[in-house]
């Protein structure tokens, strides 16, 4: 198990990844602290305390702050263990009230304020100084220190962990590095040192030379104003904020301001347990800033656990339950000494497909037993493309989009590709594109990806690389909407890193290296320009090998059922003894007396019996309501019927039945992930089976589902009769004996039809055995060697195809003469 029960039980049965519903950019800044939920009905065993505690407030202490805050207690007496929730910027403590009582009914005391110059607190904003915030958060440990509720580890020093997103994070940090009371620390989506999130250099030369990150810098500023010019920050801040956004180059007073806020100033002194959880759809404080976190974290001996979950700064799934059984397991741990198994040193948390019974996604979690940092398991991929010439335009203008602050939340995950292609994202001739040649086999990119450049035609000059996933009909589209911007000297090579990301390059994709002139989140030189742009070398691509997909734990019903039927079974043997496994081993496939009665009286089955033998192809007919899904939810053990029985080579079909793992199935339509090729899908979906690859015969499937070279594509690419197609390729997994199908030729135009039917027809050849359920009478005519007709839940006939239509006449004639029958 590797994550906690608590964890598993808690996303597998009621967690939801909650959509972002904001409408804009500020919004998203101040939703950061919904990561945690929102106030919930008062529980019974929770106590609720509001307070205004008085905090001295800046370097001289002349003067006081109130700080608005809420103190949550289990209603139980004795003391526990505390922890700090932290609001993210622009938010107040209200964002964490519904985690704080959670975790208040879990036996914690928690402490959420509304930071100062935020919600009904006092004072100015400060970005987390050490002289404001941090020093704001020392005094409120030394208030809970002084509570009866909560447990100490000496006089004065409370059992205490810090946790809070994006602004919260960083105090979790900045607190623990200044105040040694702090136990353990959980932050999320935050920063390691907040000069380099506003002025990024991805050739590693420094914030100093750094570009300017302009829209994420004013909606900072933005998101603290109250309608005064300054709003309400320190009117240093405000100065300081006024004459960078001028000039788009940071200052060296601006550098030392924002360093000072950062935990990159006091990494030496971060010595406690730390969770750090970062987002993968982040340009605010993307993945690297929790690896600076980490490395120094660990630099200083402390365990630490790393994840990177889909959503972020940026939007995308929140994964809400997620990260709070994550930070709950690892509290648990750490602050109570529970025995609970430890978190990996990396967590990745990455999109598994559909679900077809739901609709929703599924998530997959791969994990590493260490940290492994941005560059592991490097491997060098040549890179196609001559020199070449791009152009800037005057006053930037139109720029290049990569990411743009708080997109996600306008509908789920926009894609800006969609609003006008690469046109959009890349403007024509203001970028220069670098290819590897087409895949032999997948990649896997986990980290930063790096490569060396040449720029001639002006020394300074600001650019932004990124990576593309180009498929092999050449579609192209960012494996992340990241930038990583840098600045170029004249002539002279400069090593780049790319943004790290978590994302796989299917067989036959090429990676594309794009290095464009602007980009709409950064600020850039008014004057027009060309530069020419040369790759100087490979592009490095780290991998983890050590990471591992856990598979994924089975439905209730799997065990659950079983488990339940134990009893009944030994009741049923006392009575009366019929051995499970009495039926006629050759047969793939036995109905007798198979009813089934729904709870609101509907008799969906009434009495059905059929055989079916090898080697045949056989129709199941009937219209509307004649009982045919019925009658294959029973088959496929998902339902149990009222009466009868169903043997499937003379074992009797249960749910969970062994004898199922001979029966592939497409009854509820395909699922499967977009952005992976065909094969790739096929390959995911038997290894989440747990057999041995050997015994899937995947080539034999794929030779008879005659997909061609489309299995190297992207699924995105397929037309509906490749889906179907794939779908039938899926069930044929492992060459299993009965194939049962659902009107497999839905959505087909009658050229895939006709395909379709030469791939049942080749399945059935070699002694296998397949049912079909059809509405089109022509075709199961042309394709089916038997048949059973339904109607109103009872068998009306069963029998070769060629008997049941007679001498001279249409199947589609004699299946309306048969319905008019059995409704009779």
């Amino acid at each position: 198990m590797k994550l906690g029960g608590r964890l598993r039980e808690r996303w597998n049965g009621t967690g939801r990844a909650a959509r972002w519903t904001a409408a804009g950019a500020a919004v998203a800044l101040a939703g950061t602290g919904a990561l945690w939920g929102v106030t919930a009905d008062t529980a019974p065993d929770v106590r609720v305390l509001e307070r205004r505690v008085a905090v001295l407030d800046g370097p001289r202490d002349d003067q006081r702050v109130t700080l608005d805050v809420s103190f949550f207690t289990p209603a139980r007496t004795g003391r526990v263990p505390a922890i700090m929730l932290a609001h993210g910027f622009g938010g107040t403590k209200q964002d964490m009230a519904g985690e704080a009582r959670a975790l208040a009914e879990d036996g914690y005391a928690v402490l959420t304020w509304s930071a100062r110059g935020f919600g009904a607190s006092t004072g100015e904003i400060a970005l987390n100084s050490p002289d404001y915030e941090v020093k704001d958060a020392r005094q409120l440990v030394d208030w809970l220190a002084a509570r009866p509720e909560v447990r100490l580890d000496g006089p004065g020093d409370p059992r205490l962990g810090v946790a809070g997103p994006s602004y919260g994070g960083a105090i979790s940090l900045l607190t623990a590095a200044y105040d040694d009371r702090v136990d353990a620390i959980a932050p999320q989506i935050t920063w390691h040192g907040l000069d380099d999130a506003l002025f990024p250099d991805a050739s590693g030369a420094g914030p100093a030379n750094g570009v300017y990150k302009k829209l994420w810098a004013g909606l900072f500023f933005a998101n603290g104003a109250d309608g005064t010019a300054c709003g309400r920050f320190l009117p240093s801040l405000c100065a300081m904020f006024e004459e960078v956004a001028e000039t788009g180059r940071p200052t060296d007073e601006a550098l030392a301001t924002l360093r000072r806020s950062s935990p990159s100033a006091v990494a030496d002194r971060i010595d406690v347990p730390a969770l750090l959880v970062q987002g993968q759809s982040d340009s605010l404080f993307p993945l690297a800033h929790a690896d600076a976190n980490a490395r120094a974290i660990a630099r200083n001996g402390a365990p630490v656990s790393v994840v990177w979950y889909r959503g972020g700064h940026d939007g995308g799934p929140e994964e809400t339950e997620r990260v709070r059984g994550l930070v709950r397991d690892f509290f648990d741990a750490r602050l109570k000494g529970a025995d609970t198994p430890g978190l990996p040193g990396l967590t990745v948390t990455r999109s598994g497909g559909l679900d077809s019974s739901t609709g929703e996604v599924v998530v997959e979690e791969a994990a590493a037993p260490e940290y492994p940092g941005l560059s592991g398991a490097p491997r060098a991929l040549p890179l196609e493309g001559r020199e070449q010439t791009v152009h800037r335009p005057a006053g930037g203008v139109p720029a290049g989009i990569s990411a743009l602050p708080g997109i996600g939340s306008l509908g789920g995950g926009l894609d800006l590709g969609a609003l006008g292609g690469g046109g959009l994202t890349d403007p024509p001739g203001q970028s220069a594109t670098f290819d590897t040649a087409p895949l032999d086999r997948p990649v896997h990119l986990t980290g930063a990806a790096s490569v060396r450049l040449r720029v001639s035609g002006g020394d300074d000059v600001p650019l932004f690389a990124k990576l593309y996933d180009v498929a092999p009909d050449g579609r192209a589209a960012p494996a992340r909407r990241l930038a990583a911007p840098f600045r170029a000297p004249d002539g002279e090579d400069v090593t780049v890193a790319l943004p790290a990301m978590d994302h796989r390059f299917d067989r036959g994709h090429r990676l594309r290296l794009v290095v464009s002139t602007t980009d709409m989140g950064f600020a850039t030189p008014p004057e027009a320009a060309s530069f020419t742009v040369r790759a100087a070398s490979p592009l490095t691509v780290p991998a983890v090998p050590a990471l591992s997909t856990a598979s994924s734990p089975p439905p209730v019903w799997v065990w659950a059922l079983p488990l339940a039927a134990l009893a009944v079974a030994a009741g049923l043997l006392v009575r009366r003894r019929t051995p499970a496994d009495t039926g006629d081993g050759d047969v793939p496939l036995e109905i007798t007396g198979l009813t089934k009665k729904y709870k609101n009286g509907h008799l969906a089955v009434s009495d059905l019996s059929f055989r079916v033998e090898k080697g045949q192809v056989l129709g199941l007919l009937g219209p509307n309501g004649a009982g045919k899904t019925t009658t294959l939810r029973m088959l496929m053990g998902l339902i149990h019927p009222d009466a009868g029985e169903i043997r499937i080579f003379g074992q009797r079909v249960t749910p969970g039945a062994p004898v199922l793992a001979r029966l592939g199935s497409f009854v509820e339509g395909p699922g499967f992930l977009p952005h992976l090729s065909g094969r790739d899908n096929l390959d995911l979906y038997w290894r989440a089976t747990g057999r041995p690859r050997a015994e899937a015969h995947m080539d034999e499937a794929l030779e008879i589902a005659a997909l061609g070279p489309a299995l190297d594509r992207a699924v995105r690419t397929y037309s509906q009769g490749m889906r179907q197609r794939l779908a039938i390729a899926q069930a044929m997994l492992g060459l299993p004996d009965l194939l049962v199908l659902d009107e497999p030729t839905n959505g087909l135009d009658p050229p895939q039809i006709r395909e379709m039917r030469d791939v049942l027809v080749r399945y059935a050849e070699a002694g296998r055995t397949v049912i079909v359920s059809s509405h089109l009478l022509a075709e199961v005519e042309q394709t089916c060697t038997h048949a059973v007709v339904m109607a109103g839940g009872r068998r009306v006939t069963a029998g070769p195809v060629a008997e049941i239509t007679g001498s001279g006449r249409r199947l589609e004639d004699a299946f309306l003469e048969l319905i008019g029958e059995g409704s009779n």
